[in-house]
């Protein structure tokens, strides 16, 4: 049993069922996000936690005990929103004191409680102002600092950054972050960015169409997608998913795929069960940054392989240089170093890191184990 347990936890709105099934168990200060696309479902399961969605089915429990039919109230638990709900009309100080004096804890109390947020969020300065007078990211720093006076069992932080530029982003997932290993509280996250799931998480619950598409940690879910969803929704560039089919020689399984001008070249598979798919078709998938010149390529792996293929487009992007290929009769992106002699229109002799190819079958798009 976890610190926080979601079990068997269905969602239907008449006739329709938007969350199918959910599992998850939560430990004591994990640091759990729930990822995917808009309508995934992320956001009910999150207000289900709360208290602000009823279940359909299935049970929800915090610390051991049942809270289906408990009010939000009641449930000790505090929640940062996208759009931070701060009463305009309040200051600063008063934003985050309100809720512990709803609850009756004493002046005293909370002006203790205020002195330590306001410290931990570096706030101070900002206690005697309204929420108008903030920048986004200040009106932020209010919402999580109304959320930590609480000292709650868990915190649900619902899409919270999404309204700020892509540079206080950066800033602010830092600092949420910063916040977790210092306090060593129970989160659960919401957001459709999988950047933010990656950098934040302890572990990630990747959703689609209601349905919980892998539970893992960032490097699980990143190196060994359980499917082609997961695999194409979490990395930018997404993963490449190459179709293309397994080829036995001397022994060894290879995977046949055709360059942009409709060879067929043989790479090499350091998953060795793929031989019993010998004759096959299946997709492969293969990250960015596994394809780069010989030069960029990992000296620690025993399985890189060249492949060479025209090149389409190149895109510099600062510290890399992004270059798009046809391969199997799709765009395929390599990751080469910023400095890495490539041109459009050339044939270039890629660097494939094998080792790093995951394999997935084109009637389920799961991945093939192994």
């Amino acid at each position: 049993m976890g610190f926080l347990d979601i079990c068997n936890v269905t969602k239907s709105y008449g006739p329709v069922e938007v969350l199918h099934r959910v599992d998850i168990s939560v430990e004591e200060g994990e640091f759990l996000v729930l990822v995917g696309p808009s309508g995934c479902g992320k956001s009910t399961l999150l207000n289900m936690i709360a208290g602000l969605e009823g279940i359909t089915s299935g049970d929800i429990a915090i610390k051991g005990r049942v809270v289906n039919g408990v009010h939000p109230s009641k449930r000790n638990i505090a929640m940062v929103f996208q759009s931070y709900a701060l009463y305009p009309n309040m200051t600063v100080a008063q934003n985050i004191t309100f809720g512990l004096e709803m609850h009756g804890v004493a002046r005293p109390e909370r002006e203790r409680a205020l002195a330590d947020v306001a410290k931990l969020l570096q706030i101070d300065h900002l206690l005697d102002r309204k929420p108008g007078q903030l920048s986004g990211g200040q009106r932020q720093r209010v919402a999580m600092g109304r959320a930590l006076v609480r000292n709650p069992d868990v915190f649900l932080f619902d899409e919270p950054l999404s309204n700020l530029d892509a540079k206080l982003r950066v800033d602010m997932r830092t600092e949420i972050k910063k916040l977790h290993h210092k306090l060593g509280t129970t989160i659960v996250y919401v957001t459709h960015d999988q950047i933010e799931a990656m950098t934040l998480s302890t572990r990630i619950a990747v959703m689609n169409k209601g349905h919980i598409q892998q539970l893992g940690t960032p490097r699980e879910v990143y190196d060994t997608p359980a499917n082609v969803f997961v695999a194409t929704f979490m990395g930018s560039p997404a993963m490449n998913i190459l179709p293309g089919r397994v080829v036995m020689a001397d022994g060894i399984a290879q995977a046949a795929l055709t360059d942009a001008e409709g060879r067929v070249q043989h790479l090499p598979l350091a998953q060795e069960n793929l031989a019993d798919w010998a004759g096959r078709e299946v997709l492969f998938g293969i990250r960015p940054e596994a394809i780069t010149d010989p030069d960029g390529a990992d000296r620690t792996s025993d399985h890189i392989v060249p492949f060479r293929n025209r090149v389409a487009i190149t895109e510099p992007a600062g510290a890399d240089t992004f270059v798009t290929m046809t391969a199997a009769g799709r765009d395929c992106i390599a990751r080469m170093r910023a400095d890495a002699a490539v041109a459009a229109g050339e044939v270039f002799g890629f660097a494939v890191n094998m080792e790093k190819a995951v394999a997935f079958d084109p009637a389920t798009e799961a991945r093939i184990p192994g």
